[in-house]
């Protein structure tokens, strides 16, 4: 790894999603902002909203984009760890189906049943962050 590149993984509860990269620019959706993460930063730890995790590596000129329903990140010594409940790399979102889940919270959020509303909210931020990383619609 050079000094100009750091580590990243993605981790769910099911395992590594995204791991053994080497990135030279890593861009988070955290709390309080867009966050870009380079090589040599400050250690940080940050929560991150449902969005996108963008691994870039200008040496080979590649970026990667990972989708993540929220969850925390932590940076120290050139190595990013995010963990997630759930994460996808772009290549695998099924938009089909990204787009079935985002009609059906619509329908619970319409119906207005507030035990349901929260919920539905939040699947309805996941479905359309999954077609958005895929599209760019949303």
């Amino acid at each position: 790894m050079s000094e100009h590149t750091l580590h990243v993984k993605v981790v769910t509860p099911d395992g590594v999603v995204f791991g053994h990269e080497t990135a030279s620019l890593v861009v988070l959706d955290t709390i309080n902002g867009e966050e870009g993460i380079m090589a040599n930063h400050a250690p940080i730890i940050t929560s991150l909203h449902i969005g996108e995790v963008k691994v870039i590596n200008e040496e080979e000129s590649l970026q990667e984009t990972v989708t993540i329903s929220g969850g925390f990140a932590e940076f120290s010594e050139n190595q990013l760890s995010i963990v997630s409940d759930s994460a996808e790399r772009t290549q695998d979102i099924d938009v089909k189906r990204a787009e079935q889940a985002k009609e059906r919270a619509e329908k619970h959020i319409a119906a207005g049943d507030t035990d349901d509303v929260e919920r539905a909210q939040a699947a309805l931020m996941r479905a359309v962050n999954r077609i958005h990383a895929v599209t760019g619609n949303k």
